[in-house]
């Protein structure tokens, strides 16, 4: 088997599974805006995927090694547990809004979420076209440079930039604004691994010193 070929059949495996947790939560396959959500959320990790399969199989892989497990420090490896449970609870209350109400969300809400998922999803991929040592897992690869154009000379954390960008979306792509509140300890996740990495990157990749002192914003511009 291919290694795209792998991949499109994971991808509909994941697919199909947060498609049926979402029914489930929901009660209901009468939910449309989960379903714009998959097609959604599908084409913004399909097609960059298949593109770093043919240009960069390496970056690729780097994405691929994720979760706590992966991680080669005990405070990342919690941090991104707690990412992860953040994640999980944005789907949850999401759903379990639409089952019982919570909620009014127009229509032109729950497509700008879906907007700010292709947007966020975008942003995380180009920032790994830009940077091939971009990866899930905080470390400092051998060989590895500093990135400081595109993406990254507007902020010094522009994959996290997406991460904030799709974990807004996805709520309001749901049609939910209580799934928002699990946005909050996401947020909180991401400053305080934003603050350690900074740490190791300071320590190991030659030069950051200087780029940060030069890009003055880690995650928003002219914000912080």
């Amino acid at each position: 088997m291919t290694a795209i070929l792998r991949m499109l059949v994971f991808g509909i495996v994941e697919l199909a599974a947060l498609g049926a947790v979402l029914a489930l939560l929901a009660g209901t396959v009468d939910y449309w805006q989960a379903w714009i959500f998959l097609a959604v959320f599908a084409l913004s990790t399909w097609l960059p995927s298949l593109y770093l399969l043919r240009k960069d199989p390496a970056a690729h892989q780097r994405r691929k090694r994720a979760g706590p497990v992966a991680e080669t420090r005990l405070v990342q490896k919690v941090l991104i547990g707690c990412w992860y449970l953040s994640l999980a609870a944005l789907i949850v209350v999401s759903a379990l809004d639409h089952r019982f109400g919570w909620s009014s969300v127009p229509t032109a809400i729950c497509v700008l979420g879906s907007v700010l998922v292709i947007i966020g999803l975008g942003v995380t991929s180009l920032v790994i076209i830009q940077n091939s040592f971009a990866a899930s897992t905080v470390q400092v690869e051998t060989g590895q440079m500093l990135v400081s154009t595109g993406l990254y000379g507007l902020v010094r954390h522009p994959m996290y930039t997406g991460n904030v960008i799709t974990i807004v979306g996805i709520p309001l792509a749901l049609g939910s604004y209580w799934g928002l509140l699990a946005v909050i300890p996401g947020l909180i996740v991401l400053i305080v691994r934003i603050r350690d990495e900074e740490k190791l990157l300071s320590a190991e990749l030659d030069g950051y010193r200087e780029y940060a002192q030069q890009s003055r914003y880690r995650l928003v511009p002219h914000m912080w």
